[in-house]
């Protein structure tokens, strides 16, 4: 008699748990990189710190927001992996109305708040790093939503990836 291979989940890596560990890896490595602007004195700092204060606020309240509403609006479909869940449906609204990531954009602003609060030069370098990486990992996830989801090149085409109206 020949085994069921029905109830068989894929192997690791197949639906993106490498990228997880990726993504934490940069989180991690984010969160502990030191600030560094050289060449800026206190006097430099000193000078921009309430308009690099607003700036910083405007973008960690997208964060926020993105963030927040983001995991409403996928409340029941939302998983750390980029495969999509079996039971997904595709959520067009809401956040997901204004870009096609916002939990990844969601960590993209943030990033930028506390990059453009220290000018930090350091983790501009780390934000760039983060921007290309999460752009890899939208494309696999969209590849997995197109094949689940025929409409979603449809969507992909109306709504930007993470910045509204922009990219």
């Amino acid at each position: 008699m020949a085994p069921d291979t029905t109830d068989k989940k894929p192997g690791f890596g197949s639906r993106g748990e490498v990228l997880v560990l990726i993504q934490f890896a940069l989180m991690i490595g984010f969160a502990v990189l030191p600030v560094w602007h050289p060449g800026l004195g206190a006097d430099a700092m000193d000078a921009t710190g309430t308009l690099r204060g607003l700036l910083a606020a405007l973008l960690a309240i997208v964060a926020v927001v993105f963030g927040g509403f983001g995991s409403v609006h996928l409340r029941d479909y939302l998983t750390p992996l980029p495969y999509p869940v079996d039971h997904s449906q595709l959520v067009q609204h809401g956040v997901y109305a204004l870009v096609r990531h916002p939990l990844y954009a969601s960590l993209l602003f943030a990033g930028a708040a506390w990059t453009v609060y220290n000018l930090s030069l350091s983790h501009l370098l780390a934000l760039v790093v983060a921007f290309l990486f999460f752009g890899y990992k939208a494309g696999k996830e969209e590849a997995w939503l197109t094949e689940r989801h025929p409409e979603y090149a449809g969507y992909a085409r109306r709504v930007k990836k993470f910045i509204p109206f922009v990219y």
